[in-house]
């Protein structure tokens, strides 16, 4: 009769599975607390499903049909599958609810700044787990806009930026990477106004207004910037420099990452400083975890002086 098994829901087969057990249909309305009528009528709708009689109801007596019989031990087996997915589910949730997952695209590095913020976010919340996650250049938020992530160590400006709360972490000076060859390396400092002209690598388009702050856009007075490569993470960069493709601005705390041999960095002049913080969704400043992480963020960033002492008020 082309019926598909899609017709049929676990309420119906709940609802037939009582009936073949209790061989009563009032007993099994009571056990359900559902009307003896409206149960009834469910066991019709589903023997019409499948084509088929389940029960024989004869003065007082329900027994199974043949086809009750075939159907019975599917029946339970599914139910127990469906049981067994809701539970799967439920653990996914509390897992969820225990679980914070921290986005960085470059790791934090400053000093042990991470595992300090770790250790006093699990000593009040010694039931959580942190999972890190790497997330490459082209996603500014690091896993924030997708969802991927719960909390994100970023840079400012991000894209959709009222979307986000954050906490500061550093303020620090812009510095120029340059090959250490490169004419301007000489210097002991060097104005934006010389950098004008020079091939920047850049960070992918996607990244949108972190793109233009990284290539110093505000202080170009409308000139557009060459670009001579697109970079999506820190080993990139350090290949791009080297091979003298372009040079690229680079927070303070981030300068120990290229200088790994054949690339310096100098002191720019005319260029305001890079803003470091730990970001989340807004709607989701109330939830337990991301707020005592952020807590503990705040707590370790005032007591390290790092606060203080680069400016981030």
């Amino acid at each position: 009769m082309g019926m598909t098994t899609t017709d049929v829901h676990g309420r119906e087969l709940r609802y037939f599975v009582a009936v073949a057990e209790e061989l009563h249909f009032t007993r099994a309305a009571e056990r359900l607390y559902v009307s003896q009528p409206a149960l009834s009528k469910q066991i019709r709708v589903l023997e019409r499903q499948l084509g088929a009689e389940l029960f024989r109801r004869d003065r007082q007596q329900v027994a199974l049909t043949e086809a009750g019989e075939a159907l019975l031990p599917h029946a339970r087996e599914m139910l127990a599958a469906w049981s067994r997915g809701a539970a799967a589910v439920e653990a996914a949730r509390s897992a969820r609810g225990r679980t914070l997952v921290v986005g960085m695209s470059t790791s934090p590095g400053r000093g042990g700044l991470l595992p300090a913020i770790r250790s006093r976010f699990t000593a009040g919340r010694p039931e959580a787990v942190v999972r890190l996650r790497q997330v490459n250049w082209q996603d500014a938020t690091a896993g924030l806009a997708d969802g991927d992530t719960d909390v994100a160590y970023v840079w400012l400006p991000l894209p959709d930026e009222d979307r986000y709360a954050w906490t500061p972490v550093a303020q620090e000076a812009r510095l120029v990477a340059l090959p250490e060859h490169h004419p301007l390396a000489a210097r002991e400092a060097v104005d934006f106004a010389d950098l004008l002209d020079e091939p920047f690598l850049a960070l992918p388009p996607a990244a949108g207004p972190l793109r233009d702050f990284w290539l110093a856009l505000d202080e170009r007075g409308g000139r557009p910037p060459r670009v001579g490569a697109e970079i999506a993470g820190t080993e990139e960069t350090y290949e791009a420099l080297v091979a003298g493709l372009g040079i690229c601005l680079v927070a303070e705390g981030n300068a120990p990452l290229l200088t790994l041999g054949g690339v310096v960095t100098r002191p720019v002049r005319g260029v305001g400083p890079s803003r470091y913080v730990l970001a989340w969704r807004r709607e989701d400043g109330d939830r337990p975890l991301v707020r005592a992480y952020a807590r503990a963020c705040a707590a370790v960033v005032e007591g390290t002086g790092a606060a203080a002492r680069t400016g981030a008020g």
